[in-house]
């Protein structure tokens, strides 16, 4: 029999990176030929006024009051809705639990409930989550990565000029007291410098306002933690922006320090493993929370953009470089990659 696989879609308030990446999974899968379903929770309320980017993301939908699971499906879940693993478990299927954020994986089970007595596989969506996965399941976890919709979030033919003003765009939806902490503390650090910055705030707004608000900015201020693998550095670093901030652990997988070793303070490092990667320095990366490491990297940033530094096109080619690994077609291929596994084990 051939496996039909299910995706579980939560009842969120508001449809983000989490849901558009399922949604495509199931799209990719319902291309190549194969059953894919999405189940939403809920439909009502769920992602009003909200749609991906691309068109096509879509599959069949089945209400979750017709779901009938077999032992020959894949059930797959994100990993903070153990509950929603019942179904899966009462038909005896085969339940894939895709693990988007690292943070919520132990903090949605129930008392007394541990992951390795659960008859559950994991996928994670970066290589710092993978790690995290085997730490606290003793299982592996194939590594699935996001994609960014590159047609939709591209550099222009020429940013505006620094000197008329630097940009600084950033999300409040993203630890946004903490975020206001650095803009207040580059305010503080160098008030004239701070002067010739705009900051932009990126918040409502459907791909396509995102995208061009991203096009306009020379930096982007990262401040997402606990992230999986937050895709608006990616997207920033598509528009050609100098992204600056937090990694928020997942966001290791593709992040990678542009400061040198040797300055003083010397520049935030990951203490866990990291895999090898193809480009270099592609951002000013500080340690979670560190207020004044991200507005000393701000000021650096800001400075580098007023110079035009060769440390600004060099960052900015990694940063290219970087966003071109994380396309559509890699993400698709990736997906169809693991399915093939799954349907032979």
């Amino acid at each position: 029999m051939v496996m039909r696989t299910f995706f579980f879609l939560p009842p969120v308030r508001q449809a983000a990176g989490g849901i558009t990446v399922i949604r495509r999974m199931a799209a990719f899968l319902t291309a190549s030929g194969r059953e894919a379903f999405l189940v939403p929770r809920e439909t009502s309320g769920q992602g009003q006024g909200w749609s991906p980017s691309e068109a096509w993301v879509d599959a069949p939908v089945v209400p979750w009051d017709q779901l009938q699971l077999t032992p020959q499906d894949l059930w797959v879940v994100p990993e903070g809705w153990v509950n929603a693993l019942a179904p899966g478990f009462n038909a005896g299927a085969r339940c894939l639990v895709y693990v988007q954020n690292w943070a919520y994986l132990l903090s949605a089970l129930p008392e007394g409930v541990s992951w390795r007595k659960l008859p559950v596989i994991f996928a994670a969506v970066s290589d710092p989550v993978a790690q995290f996965v085997a730490a606290t399941t003793g299982q592996s976890a194939p590594v699935l990565r996001p994609g960014i919709d590159t047609n939709l979030f591209r550099a222009p033919k020429a940013k505006p000029d620094p000197a008329d003003g630097i940009r600084i765009a950033w999300m409040p939806r993203k630890n946004k007291a903490l975020a206001k902490q650095i803009q207040e503390t580059f305010q503080n650090l160098d008030e004239d410098l701070a002067a010739r910055c705009d900051w932009v705030e990126i918040s409502g707004l459907p791909a396509s306002g995102v995208a061009e608000a991203l096009a306009s900015a020379h930096i982007f201020l990262a401040t997402g933690f606990p992230e999986g693998c937050p895709l608006p550095p990616l997207e920033a670093m598509a528009c050609g922006c100098l992204p600056v901030g937090f990694m928020g652990f997942g966001g290791a997988d593709y992040m990678r320090q542009a400061l040198a070793a040797d300055q003083d303070p010397a520049p935030f490092a990951p203490w866990w493993p990291v895999r090898d990667v193809p480009w270099g320095g592609n951002g000013l990366w500080s340690a979670d929370a560190d207020i004044l490491g991200a507005a000393l990297h701000l000021k650096t940033a800001a400075t580098w953009a007023l110079a035009d530094s060769p440390n600004l096109s060099t960052t900015l080619a990694n940063a290219r470089a970087t966003a071109d690994a994380y396309t559509l077609d890699i993400q698709r291929h990736s997906v169809l990659e693991l399915w093939s596994r799954l349907e032979t084990t």
